[in-house]
Order: C-alpha cells, then structure tokens, then sequence
C-alpha cells in the first residue's frame, strides 16, 4: 500500500469524527447516506406526473440509497403549488420502501409560512424537514435575522430541521456564525452546503464536533472532499442519474480506498457539472432518461434543452466511459 494511501487509511476514523477525539453525542435523526433530491415529473401538459414519480421510485429503490429528498432545487419547488409539493410527498412517502428516510423542503420566504409548510410536510410524512435561507430580501438576512428565523421554525417544527445554503439559487451564503449558533438547537439536525467552499465545510464540522450536528456536501463535484473532512453523505442531483455509481463513491472513501475514490471522483466531476450549472433541471432530466428513468418536461418558464445543448450534455457522460 502506498504510503499515502495508508496515511489517508489511518487517519479516516479522526476526520469522520471532525478531528475530535471526545465522541459526539448521537444525532436525533442518523442522515448519513446518498440521497438523490428527486425530480418532480411533469406531463407534456406540465401537469404533476404522479404515474412517473411513482414508477422513478420502483427503479430507485434497487439502490442503496439512504433516503429521498423532495421538493428541492431539483425538484422545481418554486414551481409547484403548495397543495402539488403534499401530494408528491403522501405519494411518495406511500411508495418508498421501508427503512428509507424522506426529506422535504419546506422553506418559505416568510418565518410564519415556513412554520405552516413545515408542520404540512411532516403531517404528509416527512421524516425531516430541509429549509432553504429565505432570500427575496437578503440584504437585510443578516446571521441574526437568520438565526431567529430557523429558531423558531426549528421550535415550532414537529421533525428535525436540515438548513440548507444554496448560494447559486439565493444569493445568499448561510453564514458561518449563524450555523454555529444554530448547530446547538435540540430539533437542528444538520446542513445541506451546496456552495462548495470545502475550507468552510471542514470547518463547520470542526467547530461542531460536540454537537449532534451532521453536514451533507449538496454536490457530487466535491463529494470525495466531502468525506474527506468529516461530512457524512450528500444530496447530489447527479445521484438521479448516477445512482449507483455514487453510492460506490461513498463506500469507497467509508473503507479507505482513497485512489479508486479519486478515480471514481474524476469521473463524475463533469456529468455533475453538466446537469448543475451548464445546462440545469432541462440537463438532468434529459440525462436521466438515458439511463431508464422518466425525466420529462421541465414546468415553464425553464425551457429544454436545445438540440447542440443535448449533443454538449451527452459528450460530458460518454467522454466519462458512463454512455
């Protein structure tokens, strides 16, 4: 074995518990695992596809996926109706296999409608709730305003909260203070990052190392990083596609395996790209349909792909040996 290698093999067990020597008390919800932020399926109509949700469920649940998240940026959430994000969630709640943790964003742009989503998603069975940082006004979130936001949804929430920081659809960076503060609430769980800064990522689970605080990278682009420093699992849209192949990335850095991680890693970074920030939801739904699942419309006022954008698309999954 290469000295590296048994480097990275001798310190794993130190970085997954946030370079702590002292145990953690155990979470309230155990998050760790592959979740894919699932699609919401859309008829030509661009109608809810309750059939195709369904159906994407039964192929997904051959994979060792941990749970499901619903209603997040892959989702189109904005898009939906309140009474549509219900019922994809009681529908899907009632097709997934036992065992399987579901996530469901319930953030809202105001403290009392994230409270009354919230309390929605867990009446139709969410396990947790993900909230996004409420951002139409986001100079003035500052970390005490969002600080008192989660506060009080997490109080009023009857299932563990997950905040979630997505800056390249809010503008907003959770900031740092604001997830220490908030990493001391009883019903506060966890963090979706899907920002990237792996620097901050490591430093969020140092700095929370006694707390029951959990962080998923929100990106397959940096996952093996991820790992690498302590966090836990992912929310990954590409695990739509690439299911399967995710998963193995997850085992691998689990068992030490550092250079077939970074072989995998390598070949997942630009099929990550391509259906995140190249070419979006259109992007992913397309390529989803590559690999046997129903991707389908996207809900104007997002548009598909072009034909030269599918071509673009297609040659970042086959120059990766996965089409």
């Amino acid at each position: 074995m290469a000295l590296g290698a048994r480097l990275a093999s001798l310190l794993w067990p130190a970085l997954r518990r946030g370079l702590s020597t002292a145990p953690a008390p155990p979470p309230a919800l155990d998050l760790a695992g592959i979740y894919p932020p699932l699609v919401t399926p859309f008829s030509l109509t661009q109608d809810v596809d309750y059939a195709q949700l369904e159906g994407n469920l039964r192929r997904y649940a051959g994979l060792p996926f941990r749970g499901f998240v619903l209603q997040g940026s892959s989702g189109e959430f904005p898009l939906l109706a309140p009474r549509e994000c219900l019922e994809v969630l009681s529908r899907a709640r009632r097709a997934l296999p036992a065992g399987r943790l579901l996530l469901a964003g319930s953030g809202c742009e105001s403290t009392r409608a994230t409270i009354e989503m919230t309390s929605s998603v867990a009446e139709a069975g969410a396990d947790a709730a993900l909230v996004v940082t409420p951002c139409y006004y986001r100079g003035a979130m500052s970390s005490a305003a969002l600080v008192r936001h989660y506060t009080e949804v997490a109080d009023a929430s009857p299932v563990p909260v997950v905040l979630y920081s997505v800056p390249a659809n809010t503008g907003l960076d959770l900031p740092l203070e604001a997830v220490l503060t908030l990493a001391q609430h009883p019903n506060i769980v966890g963090l979706k990052d899907s920002g990237g800064d792996i620097t901050r990522l490591a430093l969020i689970v140092h700095k929370t190392r006694q707390e029951r605080f959990q962080v998923l990278a929100g990106s397959a682009g940096f996952l093996l990083a991820s790992y690498a420093i302590g966090a836990v699992g992912g929310i990954c849209a590409l695990a739509n596609v690439l299911g399967a192949p995710l998963c193995q990335l997850e085992r691998l850095c689990q068992e030490g395996r550092w250079q077939e991680a970074r072989d995998l890693q390598h070949r997942l970074v630009e099929p990550n790209a391509a259906v995140t920030r190249r070419f979006g939801i259109a992007g992913l739904k397309k390529a989803m349909e590559w690999f046997g699942y129903y991707g389908g419309p996207c809900r104007a006022p997002l548009v598909p792909l072009s034909p030269g954008q599918e071509q673009e698309l297609r040659e970042a999954f086959s120059a990766n040996g996965w089409l």
